[in-house]
């Protein structure tokens, strides 16, 4: 489906060289001298690169509908990950290459976003933070300032993330799931 750049908006996706592309800004430009146009800036659903183009008043975009849906993971096998669709309560599954290294931070019944594109899952967001449990840990020396303030930890998840020299096995953090930094320990 074409749209014209007068019906374009934020969140609306399109399709550039093959590649979906979510807009997140838009722009437009009357210029003292010459044709109006607009300049647009998008979001990859791919790999989360930023392009930006400027288009004229006259161009026509391919539209894409994309659907974002509600997803509970469930379990793993292999390579494939699945999940449990809110709206339709069916089982999903999604290979783990398209989470990439947030897959790691995948933890039982965790619910997470998914963008559908012709009913197929094409990007699944983790929530910003994550609460889990230490699963294993070197105890912190305290006045060891050769680690500067910080020890792996392995999570409930497999994952391990840097933590300070005060955290200890069975203890609760918090973890943002976009970088993989500790950010506090939480009391349950």
């Amino acid at each position: 489906m074409t749209i014209t750049i007068n019906e374009l908006e934020s969140g609306i996706g399109l399709l550039i060289n093959g590649q979906i592309f979510v807009v997140t800004e838009y722009h437009h430009v009357k210029p003292g001298k010459g044709a109006a146009f607009v300049r647009v800036k998008m979001k990859s659903l791919r790999d989360d690169s930023v392009l930006e183009r400027t288009f004229r008043t006259a161009d026509k975009l391919d539209d894409v509908v994309l659907e974002e849906r509600e997803l509970e993971y469930l379990y793993q096998t292999g390579d494939e990950l699945y999940f449990m669709d809110h709206t339709t309560y069916e089982e999903v599954p999604i290979p783990q290459s398209l989470l990439g290294d947030s897959a790691r931070f995948l933890l039982e019944n965790l619910t997470v976003n998914g963008i559908s594109y012709n009913n197929k899952i094409i990007k699944v967001t983790l929530p910003n933070f994550i609460t889990c449990q230490v699963a294993a840990s070197e105890p912190g020396i305290r006045g060891d300032s050769t680690k500067s303030g910080s020890k792996p930890a392995r999570i409930q998840t497999g994952a391990t993330v840097p933590v300070p020299l005060f955290i200890n096995v069975d203890d609760w953090i918090k973890i943002d799931t976009r970088t993989g930094q500790y950010v506090e320990r939480v009391q349950r």
